[in-house]
């Protein structure tokens, strides 16, 4: 088995799963982004990485959904499992809300009463009724990723990779989606892997938050999250909330160096 192969998991019932073995990424201009990482995401947890910029944390997705392959190490996964939600929230312009969400399931010849159900289910599930048949010039920022979170619920991925997809947004429209997001974790129990600069964010949302280095990018820290679930907004005002945060920005501060 070559290094660059993304290894299928044998057992369909532990398919919400993925697990990097000291996984290493150099492109072929010479840059080393990643090197030696190793950690896995299982069915019902939310894994969030966070790290200075350029450190290869986009890489680490791009690697988990078979975009890129890694130079070294193995992966255990099974992309077609997966959903991926980008920076930007990637529309089609000319197509309606409605047609957006419906794109990845009539790609993959999802019968068209199947579709149709599903994608009137989610559209009610991120809040989007109503909104149906405007276009994404229509939309608000925040409108416009539950228009891409939707499109991926629509084939029901176990597992989702975010890639930073809050990060362009005010900051209350993006304490408001993060708690849409907790709200969709906690009925769906997928696996998450989630990339974020934000700190605070990623305290909130996980189960469990991982410090990069700076490139090339290595696990340096790795903190367990004890707040259960569902979580409230209040919680960000929390003194232990407060304090695990102070943890993970004095580990991230010492990734930089």
């Amino acid at each position: 088995m070559t290094a660059d192969t993304i290894t299928p998991i044998p057992d369909k019932a532990t398919a919400a799963y993925i697990d990097f073995q000291n996984v290493s990424m150099t492109f072929p201009d010479g840059t080393h982004a990643v090197d030696d990482v190793s950690f896995e995401v299982r069915q019902g947890e939310f894994v969030t990485v966070v790290g200075p910029s350029g450190c290869g944390k986009s890489t680490l997705l791009r690697i988990a959904s078979g975009l890129t392959k890694q130079t070294g190490g193995t992966v255990i996964g099974n992309p077609r499992e997966m959903g991926y939600v980008f920076q930007d929230a990637t529309l089609l312009q000319w197509r309606t809300v409605q047609r957006n969400i419906d794109l990845f399931a009539e790609l993959e010849s999802m019968p068209k009463k199947e579709r149709q159900q599903r994608v009137a289910e989610n559209i009610e599930l991120v809040g989007l009724s109503g909104h149906e048949e405007k276009y994404p010039k229509q939309l608000s920022g925040g409108m416009k990723m539950r228009v891409s979170l939707a499109r991926s619920l629509v084939m029901e991925p176990s597992m989702f990779l975010f890639d930073e997809p809050f990060g362009a947004l005010d900051e209350i429209t993006r304490e408001f989606l993060n708690d849409e997001l907790l709200s969709l974790f906690k009925s769906k129990q997928f696996g998450s892997l989630f990339i974020t600069h934000s700190i605070y964010e990623a305290v909130f949302l996980s189960t469990r938050v991982l410090v990069m280095s700076a490139r090339p990018g290595r696990i340096v820290a790795s903190f367990d999250i004890p707040f259960p679930y569902p979580r409230t907004p209040d919680l960000r005002f929390g003194a232990e909330f407060g304090e695990i945060a102070g943890e993970v920005s004095h580990a991230l501060r010492g990734a930089h160096e």
